[in-house]
C-alpha cells in the first residue's frame, strides 16, 4: 500500500511559478510509475504528467515546455514544477502511483495508476 500527500498548491497571479511535491509513504520498485494528474470544476480528470520507472517522461501538450515532473528516490517524493502558470491551469491537483507492469504505456491515463493522494488546489488568476 502506497499513501501519497500532495503539497505545494496555492494562488499565483498568471505568470507565476509553483513546484508541486509528492510525499509517498513507501516508494520503492512496486511503484513502476508516478504521475500527476488535475481536475477543474466540471471537467474530467485529466493527466498532466507522468514518470516511470526508467526515467521517461511524458506530457500533456497544454503544459508541454512549461511544466517539468521529477523525483527524489531517496526522499520518495515525487515533484512537478510548474512555470509560467496560466489561468486554465486552475485545478486541484492530484498526485498518482502505479504499480501494474503496463503503466508505463498509459503514463497519463487514470487506468495506469492505482493509488492517488487528496490533491492540492492551484489558482491562477489573470
Amino acid at each position: 500500500q502506497v499513501q501519497l500527500v500532495e503539497s505545494g498548491g496555492g494562488s499565483v497571479q498568471s505568470g507565476g511559478s509553483l513546484r508541486l511535491s509528492c510525499a509517498a509513504s513507501a516508494y520503492t520498485h512496486s511503484s513502476r510509475c508516478m504521475g500527476w494528474f488535475r481536475q477543474a470544476p466540471g471537467k474530467e480528470r485529466e493527466g498532466v504528467a507522468g514518470i516511470d520507472s526508467t526515467g521517461r517522461t511524458a506530457y500533456a501538450a497544454s503544459v508541454k515546455g512549461r511544466f517539468t515532473i521529477s523525483q527524489d528516490n531517496a526522499k520518495n517524493t515525487l515533484y512537478m514544477q510548474m512555470n509560467d502558470l496560466k489561468p486554465e491551469d486552475t485545478a486541484m491537483y492530484y498526485c498518482a502511483a502505479g504499480s501494474y507492469s503496463y503503466c508505463s504505456s498509459l503514463l497519463l491515463q487514470r487506468p495506469g495508476y492505482n493509488y492517488w493522494g487528496q490533491g492540492t488546489q492551484v489558482t491562477v488568476s489573470s
